[in-house]
């Protein structure tokens, strides 16, 4: 059966779709699998293997899809008594520990703009395990012998890139182009669906233009909020190489679910002064 496990479990991490693997660590007493038995739980409720069935099987198959959600493992424990028999139908009475651990492939990367900070962040994300796509037109800065080998470079206008790919939920996308306009043609687009993670370079002023401008033409602030921008951790970052590090880092804190949605509070006070206007 964990033989099936693994199969779909390849085939998931292939073609980049997130699951959660769900496997008995301990068991005492009579238990209806034995440590080691694994399920795998698909976001969209497809399941492979089994840890028993039952109830107790039921709730570690939604936690798990929370933990799709979340990205977070965790630890669950049953009691398997008399109750339990009675109401799964299953003769057992024992304990049973469950470890449900989220899986994904790596992440995908996108960077929008091929200049001197999207190639420190693409190489800084290759190296920490990104799968990274560069998008710029710019034949002199997109070009693979520059990024070197690992890292995809797309020679294309981005706004038309953009109308002929759609990115996946649990993309990330960073857009750094060479100016205004184009920063603003890139999140024009990308706004269309969402993804893990999207940010913007820029300082606060620049930031409040391009939404202010977004807004115009329809933007909501719901669309926005899930926005890092300024793009970045404040680390007083000042060269493109301590941009990109800046940058990389607050991928790596998404990524691994340690930094907070994106200034929610400014934003809302920004939004409200300026529907007043």
């Amino acid at each position: 059966m964990n033989q099936e496990v693994f199969a779909a479990l390849a085939a998931a991490l292939e073609a980049g779709e997130p699951v959660a693997l769900v496997t008995i660590t301990g068991s005492t007493g009579s238990t209806p699998q034995r440590v080691g038995a694994k399920m795998l739980v698909y976001a969209d409720g497809r399941t492979v293997g089994t840890i028993g069935g039952g109830c107790y099987e039921n709730e570690a198959f939604w936690k798990a899809r929370e933990a799709i959600q979340s990205r977070k493992p965790l630890n669950m424990s049953f009691e398997l008594n008399d109750d339990f028999a009675q109401e799964s139908g299953l003769v057992c009475g024992g304990q049973m520990d469950v470890f449900i651990e989220p899986v994904e492939s790596s992440p995908e990367l996108y960077v929008f703009g091929a200049g001197h900070v999207g190639y420190f962040v693409g190489r800084m994300a290759h190296e920490v395990g990104f799968r990274v796509h560069v998008v710029d037109d710019r034949e002199k800065f997109a070009s693979s012998e520059r990024f070197g080998p690992g890292i995809d470079v797309i020679v294309d206008d981005i706004p038309v890139w953009l109308e002929k790919h759609s990115l996946a939920a649990t993309a990330y996308a960073v857009v750094v182009t060479r100016g205004h306009r184009h920063d603003l043609e890139t999140m024009r687009g990308l706004l269309r669906t969402p993804t893990r993670y999207l940010g913007l370079i820029g300082s606060k002023a620049k930031v409040k233009r391009i939404y202010d401008m977004l807004r115009e033409e329809g933007v909501t602030p719901d669309q926005l909020r899930p926005v890092h921008a300024p793009i970045g951790l404040d680390i007083g970052a000042i060269t493109p190489q301590e941009i990109a590090v800046s940058i990389v880092a607050e991928l790596i804190a998404v990524k691994h679910g340690k930094t907070a949605e994106p200034s929610v509070a400014a934003m809302s006070m920004r939004w409200e002064g300026a529907l007043k206007r």
